[in-house]
């Protein structure tokens, strides 16, 4: 009999302030185990009413296979079970069969489930006979690595022939006329790499047993659909090597509080290359990051620049990891999953539930940069003052919102408090308060601009406010605003602005950009720098963004324009830049029955 998983309260509260003890993210793998049992079995019951999805292939010889490796090595099975390349893979076949996404051959995408039973009799140390889904030259063995095969069909999908005994494998290729080909025999195990066998790179983690992996050729890899082997050059695998060994040096050894991470919970590394131009990615391209809720524990990651760096994402994306595995013991909101939020670490509105996500995350990144704080050998440049500053009170504004604004249910309303108590706690401990004063510029400015890119006044509200400045009438109130039609989608645009305050400028650096010289507290010089760019550009929402800031720091009465810089920008865009001071002024007053935005 089976029985309903129970998440020990405070567990569940562990896991929801951010952080986790190696207990608490055990019951999440044990539940992420589960959660893949009964995938699998989804997948087999499809398999038994459509027998031709497998095509080619040999359905009846898979599942005995799969069972006979479970029972003589139930923890080795246990673990590919759980590995990210069977987990991704999972999914993806699952949502082909229910018709919400696209890949190869249908039968090829199946099929797969013979590789992975192949993979657990090699595993296991048990026999096997099975036809296999081979993509070209190549044949893909999970959370192992890549056969590569000589002289294949012209098919692009194709079966071959693998017998497994004693740890090796012997793959035949079908001729196309009849028959089968020379042999490939590979001890997956056990083989260094060679030009037929390319293992997944491994990356220790302390001592020899225990490590990540590494994975450019795994097809299951990426976040949706199937992608080709990419492996990396000796300089990118030597890069990679050295940068993990850095970040290992940074993180230390994780404790159970928000930030904390213990490498050896990382299942997977993968490498990111871009796909086509990249325009339209809602991060830059050089600190992109991203996972999965199929497969715990894995993050496809751009290759940063320093140790430190790769520690940060690392924290990031466990954190996503724990997330979604939490999401799938408990529901925690219920949204539409309209994309109408602000997140400070996005370019484009967001939907509760990726809000939820980013919150969670940034939690995480705050508790990394807060515990780097006096270390310089992790930290050389001193940036976790003001790193832990920003994420702190991004992360709350977040927080706030989802606390009023999403249908939360029980569960979710305890996560969102938990994570808000860790978060309130931060807030009132003392940090360099030239890096706090950096901070709460650089948010103010991310936020405004944002909201200049992505929102709109009602052309109702415009109107009014326009006849409103023309009549010497007051400000009418502020209406709703919309989302901001963008013409050919969304793309990311770079803060460039808000980076300048990362590190604070001598005194005696030159200054040649307005974004400069707000940056370095010339308030007044800034907006006659925005205000000449203005003119050329009425409309560039950084350059209108740039002179409001630099307006309310001249007249700090006048920081509720920054609440709604959509409105100022309706009006503004009408009028040279000259007269911005006075449609400020006249914008900033509060008018009796309204109310002030601070």
């Amino acid at each position: 009999m089976y029985a309903p998983i129970r998440m020990p309260g405070p567990l569940f509260d562990e896991i929801a302030s951010g952080g986790g003890s190696r207990e608490a993210v055990a019951f999440l793998v044990e539940g992420e185990r589960t959660r893949r049992l009964l995938l699998l079995r989804e997948l087999l019951d499809r398999l038994d009413e459509h027998p031709g999805v497998l095509g080619p292939l040999e359905a009846p010889a898979i599942w005995p296979v799969l069972e006979t490796a479970a029972e003589r090595a139930p923890d080795a099975v246990d673990a590919l079970l759980l590995s990210p390349q069977v987990g991704s893979w999972l999914a993806h076949t699952l949502r082909r069969l229910h018709g919400t996404t696209s890949g190869p051959p249908l039968w090829a995408d199946a099929g797969q489930l013979a590789a992975v039973a192949a993979t657990a009799a090699l595993r296991a140390g048990t026999d096997a006979a099975l036809l296999l889904p081979a993509r070209s030259a190549t044949l893909s063995l999970p959370a192992l690595g890549l056969i590569r095969l000589p002289h294949p069909p012209a098919d692009a999908f194709h079966p071959v022939h693998a017998a497994v005994s004693g740890g090796a494998i012997t793959v035949r290729c079908r001729k196309s006329g009849g028959g089968y080909g020379d042999p490939v025999v590979v001890r997956p195990l056990t083989d260094p790499e060679s030009a037929r066998w390319q293992p997944v790179h491994r990356l220790p983690v302390g001592d020899g047993a225990r490590h990540v992996q590494l994975d450019d050729i795994d097809p299951y890899r990426d976040l949706d659909e199937p992608i080709a082997p990419a492996r990396l050059l000796p300089g990118e695998l030597d890069s990679w090597q050295a940068l993990f060994r850095d970040a290992l040096t940074v993180l230390r050894p994780g404790g159970a509080e928000a930030g904390a991470l213990r490498p050896e919970e990382i299942g997977r590394i993968v490498p990111w290359r871009p796909q086509g131009d990249g325009r339209r990615l809602p991060v830059p391209a050089a600190g992109l990051s991203a996972s999965t809720g199929d497969a715990f524990g894995s993050m496809v990651v751009a290759r940063p620049g320093d140790g430190l760096a790769l520690a940060e994402t690392l924290v990031h994306e466990f954190q996503h990891s724990k997330l979604g595995a939490l999401l799938h013991l408990f529901p925690m909101l219920d949204d539409d999953r309209e994309e109408r939020y602000y997140a400070p670490w996005r370019s484009d509105p967001r939907h509760l539930p990726g809000l939820l996500h980013g919150a969670y995350a940034f939690v995480g990144v705050a508790g990394f940069w807060r515990d780097r704080i006096g270390d310089r050998s992790a930290d050389p440049e001193e940036l976790a003052p003001f790193q832990f500053a920003l994420r702190r009170v991004q992360t709350r504004m977040v927080l706030r919102t989802l606390a009023t604004r999403a249908r939360l249910t029980g569960p979710g309303r305890r996560l969102v408090a938990r994570l808000s108590h860790t978060v309130d706690g931060w807030l009132r401990e003392p940090v360099d308060e030239a890096a706090v004063a950096r901070a709460r510029a650089a948010a103010t400015s991310h936020r405004a601009e944002w909201r200049l890119r992505n929102l709109r006044c009602p052309e109702g509200e415009r109107t009014a406010l326009l006849a409103a400045l023309g009549s010497g009438a007051g400000p009418v109130p502020p209406r709703p605003p919309l989302i901001a039609p963008a013409a050919g989608g969304r793309t990311h645009w770079t803060d460039g602005r808000g980076s300048l305050y990362l590190r604070p400028r001598p005194a005696s650096a030159p200054r040649r950009t307005a974004d400069e010289l707000l940056a370095a507290g010339d308030a007044r010089a800034a907006r006659e720098g925005f205000a000449d760019g203005a003119r050329a550009h009425p409309a560039d929402p950084h350059l209108t963004a740039g002179w409001l800031l630099a307006h309310a720091q001249i007249h700090a009465g006048h920081r509720r324009l920054l609440a709604r810089p959509e409105r100022f920008a309706a009006v503004a865009r009408e009028h040279d830049p000259g007269s911005w001071e006075r449609i400020a002024r006249w914008l900033a007053r509060t008018e009796p029955g309204s109310r002030a935005s601070d």
